[in-house]
């Protein structure tokens, strides 16, 4: 579908957010704004309603905008290229249902859907922190752990549909009992999301002090002296910078983007880059770590550059 503007939809946990913008933005060839935006909850657990509620918002976007826009859909998890349904999403109502083909059938026109850590890379380098980067990885760093590649301004989901799920492979320098001890949703253990989420970061602070922190909390508690917060956010230094360098070893991107409420410790900007330019088979390390600028914007935002970017 061609159009002059572009719908973008951000399927979460817990909101649904739709929002508008010209196909020009994209392109580059005027200021990006929000001609329309939204939000409603996320009906939890209830796949129907949640099929319904993508369906009620972009009608309404529509309703009142007078502009029929092409669609694309961030959503977690992918569609499997082998069967069609989706998979892999710790929003686990859609998993093993047609949730593109019924998504298409709701909204009555085709739509692209990719994954929301691909949405998040692909906004970046379009519009924020990896803007006119040519390669790009952007990382999820919330209550799970994603990836996602941008190659020349496209989203890759690869051959499987899972170009970038880097947080679901095996958690480097962790000794092998406690890998095989650690159970991930996915139903592999010893997964990266299970040692580098925030709520795992919190679960193994509380396990070693004895005590419960947000972390934040951890964060200003290890600037106090806090040992055991200390070695928490070291854990989280050490464990994200190992793994960050075998993206680089293997992808070699020109911008590596930390988004997600994680990525806000100082740590991921003030240690991780020297760290993982200290492991990387190469004399010299010119990829660039920053922070996502987009905020919680980056979802809906790179999904409506799904149509635009071919």
């Amino acid at each position: 579908m061609s159009s002059s503007h572009c719908i973008g939809v951000d399927i979460g946990g817990t909101k649904i957010e739709a929002a508008l913008i010209a196909r020009a933005a994209i392109e580059g060839r005027e200021p990006v704004s929000f001609l329309w935006r939204e939000r409603v909850a996320t009906p939890k657990g209830d796949y129907d309603a949640t099929v319904r509620a993508v369906g009620d918002i972009v009608r309404r976007l529509e309703r009142e905008t007078g502009i029929i826009g092409s669609v694309g859909i961030g959503a977690p998890g992918s569609v499997s290229p082998s069967t069609g349904l989706h998979r892999n999403s710790n929003s686990t109502c859609i998993n093993g249902r047609s949730f593109r083909e019924d998504l298409a059938r709701e909204l009555g026109r085709s739509i692209r859907i990719t994954n929301d850590a691909n949405c998040l890379a692909l906004s970046e380098a379009t519009f924020g922190a990896a803007r006119g980067a040519r390669v790009v990885f952007g990382v999820i760093l919330g209550t799970g752990v994603g990836g996602g590649i941008v190659l020349h301004g496209k989203a890759w989901d690869g051959a499987n549909g899972i170009g970038g799920e880097w947080g679901h492979s095996i958690m480097p320098t962790i000794d092998q009992a406690t890998l095989r001890e650690t159970l991930c949703y996915c139903g592999q253990r010893g997964c990266r999301e299970q040692f580098l989420s925030g709520p795992s970061l919190e679960a193994r602070y509380a396990k070693q002090s004895g005590q419960s922190l947000p972390l934040s909390l951890i964060e200003s508690s290890a600037a106090q002296g806090d040992v055991e917060a200390k070695a928490t956010l070291d854990f989280f230094a050490t464990g994200l910078a190992q793994s960050l360098a075998s993206v680089c070893n293997l992808l070699d991107p020109d911008t590596i983007v930390l988004g997600g409420g994680v990525s806000n410790l100082r740590a991921a900007i003030d240690e991780v880059p020297e760290r993982v330019a200290r492991l990387v088979f190469s004399d010299a390390f010119a990829t660039r770590i920053v922070r996502a600028e987009l905020g919680d914007s980056s979802g809906v935002l790179g999904a409506a550059c799904l149509y635009a970017h071919g």
